[in-house]
């Protein structure tokens, strides 16, 4: 039953969020500071996804396939790849290393 009660309070958490955010009055999101924040604010969050994701195990660091991968799609990004093909090279580079091992 706990599971449900944590449901619950994250249904009604979010309908909270979602209504504070319309209640902001237009003014204070017109400010240059806000705009900018707004627009820096998801890049900065997937970019501290991705790195959880890629370089953590629990609570232990790790180096494996998938730091291979993004540093291939890193290298893709660099030399200015569409992001098709960035995204086929963090697969195949993390799939071979895999592959040998790694």
């Amino acid at each position: 039953m706990s599971v449900w009660i944590a449901i619950g309070v994250t249904a009604v958490g979010c309908y909270a969020v979602k209504l504070l955010g319309l209640l902001v009055p237009a003014g204070a999101l017109e400010r240059p500071l806000v705009r900018r924040l707004a627009a820096l604010l998801p890049v900065a969050l997937l970019a501290a996804l991705t790195a959880q994701q890629t370089f953590a195990d629990g609570q232990a660091l790790v180096l494996d396939a998938r730091a291979a991968g993004v540093a291939a799609a890193a290298v893709a990004l660099v030399l200015r790849a569409p992001f098709l093909l960035v995204v086929a090279a963090a697969v195949v580079v993390t799939a071979g290393v895999r592959a040998m091992g790694g």
